[in-house]
């Protein structure tokens, strides 16, 4: 059985529980992203694959830790042996940390703005970097709105510039402005990654009203020009109510700018609580699509060095989830 099979029947479950010894260094917070507000999650890992779980004492699927990392997996009658991966902050060898918890913005997926997290100082996520040094490769940042576009890109930059001080890959992933690719290039950077979030104008207009689909596609556009193919990522959800057929649009179109997409399973909370995730059958098939669109534009994902596309916990990633 290939991984990308199991893999796909993970994420399309999305959630495990978790007995056994004590594994609170090994669950994950998170401030932003699919997993905003709830329980934690944690990293399973076989050999050099790895999958994010919700945690849920309902969930179907059993995480059983033997202590020390070592865990095994209980899914549809069969036992993975593995391990859990001990977190960065908010994902394994990276430190991932949301700067503003908080949204003005009320995009119809995401329950940020119901949270109403507060912003980080930039002592604070010094410090959290620093805390975790030793055990990551990158830092990756990304951030809600707390009162305009404008002033939280602003804030970002001056986060970014304290963070250079650790010699580390920093991506960085926020609403942008215009200039905000030019202005996280002149930091030293290494990659962006602008979310389109829906497949199609129309998904977006539905989604997100009060945010510029064109916009972001400049941005994107521009950001190929600054920091090259490959080096720039675009999140688009599974499950918002695309076809198959806009999902490829979407998707060729991002990877013939150079853009390496990130294809997030929809995850049923905000106005889509009570919703189904994907399907298995629906991940696998966006995968084979994104894996073709990524072998026609020379894309590569196993040369991200930041942000989702490096860590592939939450989605399936063509060239690391083989």
């Amino acid at each position: 059985m290939q991984w990308k099979d199991v893999k796909a029947r993970l994420l399309a479950a999305g959630s495990a529980r978790l007995t056994g010894e004590p594994a609170d260094t090994f669950i994950a917070r998170s401030a932003a992203g699919p997993g905003a507000g709830g329980k934690g999650s944690v990293f399973f890992a076989m050999g050099g694959h790895r999958v994010k779980f919700a945690l849920d004492p309902a969930s179907g699927i059993e995480i059983a830790h033997r202590g020390n990392g070592v865990a095994d997996l209980y899914f549809e009658g069969q036992i993975f042996p593995g391990r859990l991966l001990e977190p960065g902050f908010h994902c394994p060898d990276q430190a991932f940390i949301t700067v503003t918890g908080s949204c003005i913005f009320r995009c119809r997926y995401c329950n940020v703005p119901g949270i109403g997290g507060r912003r980080k100082t930039i002592e604070e996520i010094m410090d959290m970097v620093e805390s975790v040094r030793h055990r990551i490769h990158a830092i990756s940042i990304t951030s809600g709105v707390l009162s305009s576009i404008g002033e939280e890109e602003a804030y970002v930059l001056e986060v970014v510039k304290h963070l250079t001080f650790f010699g580390l890959p920093i991506g960085v992933s926020i609403y942008p402005t215009e200039k905000t690719p030019d202005r996280l290039h002149q930091l030293g950077v290494a990659e962006v990654k602008f979310n389109l979030e829906a497949a199609t104008p129309e998904l977006f207009e539905r989604m997100c009203p009060e945010l510029d689909y064109d916009r972001l596609w400049r941005v994107l556009d521009r950001s190929v020009e600054l920091f090259g193919r490959g080096r720039v990522f675009s999140n688009v959800i599974i499950g918002l109510g695309e076809t198959d057929e806009d999902l490829e649009a979407c998707i060729r179109t991002l990877t013939g700018y150079g853009v390496i997409p990130v294809l997030r399973p929809l995850n049923p909370v905000a106005e889509f609580s009570g919703t189904t995730r994907p399907s298995a059958d629906r991940l696998k098939k966006a995968f084979t699509i994104h894996s073709r669109a990524l072998a026609d534009a020379g894309l590569d994902t196993r040369q991200a060095l930041t942000m989702c596309t490096n860590c592939a916990g939450c989605d399936l990633v063509p060239g690391r989830d083989e």
